[in-house]
């Protein structure tokens, strides 16, 4: 068989494959619903594109000193505040909300005998997608996740006793949350497009440059930058954006707008990426 036919079965037999695939796709074969188990093989799958994925990119990322005390209990207030609803701690069990989700977030103790700390890391910090796992980097310094690092680090050595007990002091003194970090004379729209991804404007709006849903709640983001006013009430300048992001309700009172809690370097950020829409 001369190389010409073989070449032309194995662009066939790929055709068909994809076909095949659209086909599977479209007659909605895969049940999607949470409460219905993957497959054994989709779910073999999936795990070691997750762990190949997370070595690739957490390889090179150096850990500081970890072993601080002061650090590891840091890092267990924000694990308790955010954390133990989905994956549970010793003695804890997991919210309903994290007992719903498949796959089923994992137990860390496990996690933190069988990864790095830099993969630990890597994954709080920037989340996995389709799984429910958020990617804390616009919500949290890299001091603050290294401080959930340090703690979940300690996991596998903490006692349910433990933990009920530190627990139970945290719920009587909240105390505060990390401090806001500064803003920068000078936005990135780079950094810009991902905080708008982070903040979830896509739920609302349609945003040039950003993958998501057809959404018209809000009015579509393009040609943001030659607009002359941000939502018909300032004039469309990089310090008003950056107000309007971050204080809308104060702005306009009867603004559909909801207040996300935007840091001030993550709205000069995406001021500057708004500006690059002409």
């Amino acid at each position: 068989m001369s190389l010409g036919r073989i070449g032309l079965i194995l662009v066939a037999l790929a055709l068909l494959g994809m076909a095949g695939a659209a086909l599977f796709v479209r007659l909605g074969v895969y049940n999607v619903a949470a409460t219905a188990q993957h497959t054994a093989p989709v779910f073999w799958l999936l795990q070691r594109g997750l762990e190949y994925s997370i070595r690739q990119r957490a390889d090179g990322i150096a850990a500081p000193d970890l072993e601080d005390r002061a650090l590891a209990e840091r890092g267990f207030r924000h694990y308790h505040l955010h954390c133990v609803q989905c994956h549970g701690a010793p003695g804890v069990a997991r919210h309903d909300l994290g007992k719903g989700m498949l796959p089923l977030p994992s137990n860390l103790v496990q996690t933190a005998r069988e990864w790095t700390a830099s993969e630990i890391f890597w994954t709080i910090k920037h989340g996995i997608k389709m799984s429910g796992m958020p990617g804390w980097d616009y919500r949290m310094d890299d001091d603050d996740i290294w401080a959930i690092t340090a703690f979940v680090r300690r996991l596998p050595y903490v006692a349910p006793a433990d933990y009920r007990a530190m627990a139970a002091r945290l719920e009587a003194d909240p105390g505060g949350t990390s401090e806001e970090g500064e803003m920068t004379l000078k936005g990135d729209p780079d950094r810009g497009q991902v905080a708008i991804r982070q903040y979830g404007c896509t739920a609302c709006h349609t945003v040039p440059g950003v993958v998501g849903p057809n959404a018209t709640v809000g009015p579509p983001l393009r040609g943001m930058a030659t607009r002359m006013y941000i939502a018909g009430v300032l004039p469309n300048t990089p310090e008003n954006m950056i107000l309007w992001l971050r204080n809308p309700v104060e702005v306009d009172p009867l603004t559909g707008m909801p207040d996300l809690d935007v840091k001030a370097g993550h709205a000069r950020d995406m001021a500057a990426y708004l500006e690059t829409l002409d």
